[in-house]
């Protein structure tokens, strides 16, 4: 199994208020080392029972964010740092939801970016939903979205068309569902980021309960996991070197 190519993790990011949101503009962040073997010790480190606490806490920053009446509009896994727990950063792109003011062109990670943005529609909160979606199958997939195609105006019409990154299948089935809702081409019918911090919050207090439907698809993921780690081969993609926001034309 590759290890997670997106993660990072900071020095001197700190919990603030009991949010998520990241308010040290001063970091020091350390990609996670190539590692050449196989390790089980390192693999048991990132578990099911960790990414669902993580993404909890993700969603949570996203909540704070739209609970203010903001949207973060550059939502991608680049800008989620890692500390004790997770934190969303690089809000410069961040403004109000009802700012009626258009930048000209789109800005971003062209994998991230909502098809509703692609189309030139208004970037409102389901927008950031949708990044949050691509960025939990990444999490749990550990596969970096559309890496061997090019990021360009062919792929950014294939989203308009309904393309989205494929789940893997050890995925639990109550994550996968969260994140086909999440990528729902129409926006009302993607869940607001109270509701999915709620989502995922349940499902990370449920997950060590054994009667519970969540324990019981995770033990058999793990079972699905474990043979991949023992067949997959532990190269590690370059290609989060190229995940950088920029402006996009077509």
């Amino acid at each position: 199994m590759k290890l997670f190519k997106w993660l990072y993790k900071t020095r001197t990011a700190k919990q603030n208020n009991n949010s998520n949101l990241e308010n040290n503009s001063s970091k020091v962040i350390d990609k996670i080392p190539k590692v050449k073997n196989k390790t089980q010790d390192l693999w048991n480190v990132w578990n099911f029972e960790y990414q669902i606490y993580g993404l909890s806490q993700i969603a949570r920053g996203l909540y704070d964010i739209h609970n203010v009446g903001k949207v973060h509009k550059d939502f991608h896994s680049g800008n989620i740092l890692f500390n004790s727990i997770p934190y969303i950063s690089d809000l410069g792109m961040c403004q109000p939801v009802n700012e009626s003011k258009q930048s000209e062109g789109i800005y971003g990670v062209l994998p991230y970016i909502a098809p509703e943005v692609l189309r030139g529609y208004q970037y409102v909160k389901a927008s950031d939903i949708y990044s949050f979606g691509i960025v939990m199958n990444e999490y749990l997939s550990e596969k970096i979205p559309y890496c061997n195609v090019p990021h360009d105006d062919i792929l950014a019409v294939k989203i308009c068309k309904g393309l989205r990154p494929k789940i893997a299948n050890e995925t639990p089935n109550l994550l996968s569902d969260l994140i086909k809702k999440c990528l729902d081409a129409k926006v009302g019918n993607r869940p607001t980021a109270k509701e999915l911090y709620q989502t995922l919050e349940k499902l990370s207090n449920e997950q060590l309960n054994p009667n519970s439907d969540i324990y019981a698809q995770i033990e058999e993921c793990k079972r699905i996991r474990a043979n991949m780690f023992q067949n997959e081969s532990n190269e590690i993609s370059e290609c989060l070197d190229t995940q950088i926001s920029e402006d996009i034309s077509f």
